[in-house]
């Protein structure tokens, strides 16, 4: 079987149901220890850094 609405939606309720769908701007936060803005809860690309401890080696 299909799917069959009871009865029509008009275009404003259409509309307006699908504006919903936007894009968010990601969450920025500083770095500790360079203060480079990297995504929360992720190792700085920059020094390497999480938590205020070195993770990962960069290369300069």
């Amino acid at each position: 079987m299909s799917i069959c609405p009871k009865n029509r939606s008009s275009k404003g309720r259409r509309d307006r149901r699908r504006a919903n769908w936007k894009l968010a701007a990601p969450s920025l936060s500083r770095c500790s220890k360079c203060g480079a803005l990297v995504m929360p809860h992720r190792v700085c690309k920059n020094c390497g850094t999480y938590n205020k401890r070195e993770v990962i080696k960069v290369e300069d």
